[in-house]
């Protein structure tokens, strides 16, 4: 195809008529893959409501002439009326009972399409290469493509109307030329006009909207943030909670209240399109009107012209109303798409069955994607099972960023990471991860879960498993915090979430020091072979944590790579590298390192 579908969100697309087209057939398609009987089903009620009050016209229009011919003494067309009524009525029938049986069939029908496009947007997400999160094109895509995922049901309901809509308006302009062809097109000429300016008015909605994208995530950020129970304290002693608001309004006014007032410039010809309209249906029934009382017409055929004409009208301009409406989510059904083929991390790689012996980093050297600068440089280091190593520098050295590579979040930019001599991208990432338990400075919080599960998150591959439970909390010392709860571990994280059937005491605000012992419980948890530990007691007391070290570092069994601050961490190290500005300017033990009093005696550095 000549045209490139997908853009930069710096440079909104427009969509041509084709690209037009080509999204309801996509939307269309994509919805008949995910569900044939959902889109079978919305195509024969589309039908159906297209049809039905044609018909249903045609029929009332004869009533009509033969109940006037009756009462101008015609005695068959009593006969002949009542059994108009009878059709017209059993009609009606069949139309109420259509709408009962498809308002509970589509309702069924689409949240089984809007669950399998949420679920593919979901996975989609959760497989992207690591670097993708901190892209921002990839984010901006991800806005809309999302935004399309989440009222996919809404769109699948639009395509039925737009169906339905289209086959309204065919069949009424059908109608009429099967009566007076010159109607036909004196109506679809009025309708022309209203046509063309309501898609000019959607092509500038859908520029705003694409031109805002970044004013819109700030929007809700904030919106996010000033609802943080654990935000507040700050929000309010830094006097930001007005400012924040204030600001909130300003990308407001930015996005919703910009868009408002452009709207505003198409009204007058607007109104100019609705007086065309309005012209032709008066024409048309002014036509027919002369025609009864010439006599050239039974009286019915002023029903049936009022009727198809105004459905004509009606459903012309439903037709473009919804076409406006579906037009915002049509450009974002290309962001979808093209969010849907961005690269994923797949598993088809060989299995990685055993801990390495040796993990090697080999001349490695990383630069995050979209800048120039090295964060890593030519890094050499041997990490070996059962060796207990300690990462040290000022912030922003390269630290967290090495532990990022060794976890496979991000591939070296140069260089490589050997297993045992192999290369680690011979091995599917998934099974790299489970010999990992890994806790970073960000470790997630689960409020909606009670203490058990918090910790039960670390490893839920299996069935719970008490013993390793007991251990981990044990390990973490956190067993006494949570003994002295009334509900014990089953007590939720957060006063917000609890179990209805319970008393308020089934839940409690944990705080920074509890949340970081619950979370080295759930990486104790994992009972995995290496463990990577990132500045993982920050928040907890100088004892707790020597105790917590002290037990971890007698294990010679498993694999322990620290970064810390801490020198009663540190010190225990088999081996310590000190790193600045990406490279590793030392390395030892540590009682050799404070004897060279050099890089590592930097008291920045622990």
């Amino acid at each position: 195809m000549a045209k490139r579908l997908f853009h930069s969100p710096n440079r909104p697309k427009k969509l041509s008529y084709y690209d037009y087209a080509k999204g309801i057939w996509g939307a269309a398609a994509m919805s008949f893959r995910i569900s044939p009987v959902a889109v079978s089903a919305k195509i024969f009620g589309g039908l159906m409501s297209a049809v039905l009050p044609i018909v249903t016209t045609y029929f009332a229009a004869q009533t009509t002439s033969e109940l006037a011919a009756a009462y101008s003494g015609d005695e068959a067309a009593g006969q002949r009326a009542l059994v108009y009524v009878v059709v017209t009525v059993i009609l009606g029938m069949f139309s109420a009972a259509w709408v009962s049986i498809d308002s509970y069939l589509q309702a069924t029908l689409r949240y089984k399409v809007n669950a399998a496009v949420s679920d593919m947007m979901y996975e989609r997400f959760l497989a992207l290469d690591f670097w993708r999160y901190e892209d921002k094109d990839t984010a901006d895509t991800y806005d809309k493509a999302q935004r399309f995922a989440n009222f996919y049901s809404y769109v699948f309901d639009q395509l039925a109307a737009i169906f339905s809509q289209f086959i309204g308006v065919i069949s009424a302009i059908i109608a009429l030329i099967l009566f007076v062809p010159w109607i036909a097109l004196i109506v679809g000429v009025a309708l022309v006009p209203g046509i063309y300016l309501q898609f000019k008015l959607s092509r500038a909605q859908i520029n705003h909207w694409n031109k805002n994208v970044t004013a819109r995530r700030s929007q809700s950020y904030i919106e996010w943030q000033l609802l943080q129970p654990r935000a507040i304290t700050e929000l309010r002693l830094n006097g930001l909670v007005k400012h924040l608001i204030q600001l909130r309004a300003t990308y407001r006014e930015k996005d919703e209240k910009t868009r408002i007032d452009f709207e505003k410039k198409y009204i007058g010809k607007q109104l100019m399109g609705d007086v065309l309209e309005g012209s032709a249906e008066l024409a048309s029934l002014a036509w027919i009107t002369f025609e009864i009382i010439n006599k050239t017409q039974p009286i019915g055929q002023f029903v049936y012209v009022q009727q198809i004409v105004s459905r004509a009208i009606d459903s012309a301009n439903s037709l473009v109303r919804t076409l406006s409406n579906i037009d915002e989510d049509l450009a974002q059904l290309f962001d979808y798409q093209k969010f849907m083929t961005y690269p994923i991390i797949t598993s088809d790689k060989p299995t990685l069955s055993y801990t390495p012996h040796t993990i090697e980093f080999n001349n490695v050297s990383f630069v995050y994607h979209g800048s120039k600068k090295k964060v890593l440089k030519s890094i050499n280091l041997t990490i070996r099972q059962g060796q207990h190593i300690a990462i040290v520098g000022e912030n922003g050295a390269g630290k967290s960023t090495l532990v990022k590579l060794l976890m496979g979040l991000y591939k070296p930019t140069s260089g490589e990471i050997l297993f045992d001599g192999k290369p680690m991208t011979d091995y599917s990432l998934e099974s790299w991860h489970q010999q990992l338990a890994v806790l970073q400075q960000n470790f997630l919080e689960y409020d909606f879960a009670n203490i058990r599960d918090n910790i039960y998150f670390g490893d839920v591959s299996k069935p719970f498993d008490i013993a390793r439970y007991e251990q981990a909390i044990v390990d973490a010392q956190a067993k006494s915090f949570i003994q002295k709860l009334k509900h014990k571990d089953k007590t939720y994280a957060s006063k917000w979430v609890h179990d209805d059937n319970q008393d308020e005491d089934a839940s409690t605000n944990l705080s920074g020091g509890q949340w970081q012992r619950l979370a080295l419980a759930r990486s104790f948890y994992r009972n995995a072979p290496i463990i990577v530990l990132d500045e993982p007691t920050s928040a907890i007391d100088a004892l707790a944590e020597s105790r917590i070290f002290h037990e971890l570092f007698k294990d010679k069994t498993r694999t322990i790579i620290a970064i810390s601050h801490r020198l009663t961490t540190v010190s225990k190290a088999d081996m310590i590298y000190v790193f600045e500005n990406g490279t590793i300017v030392e390395q030892g033990k540590h009682s050799e390192l404070v004897k060279a009093r050099s890089h590592y005696y930097n008291p920045n550095f622990t």
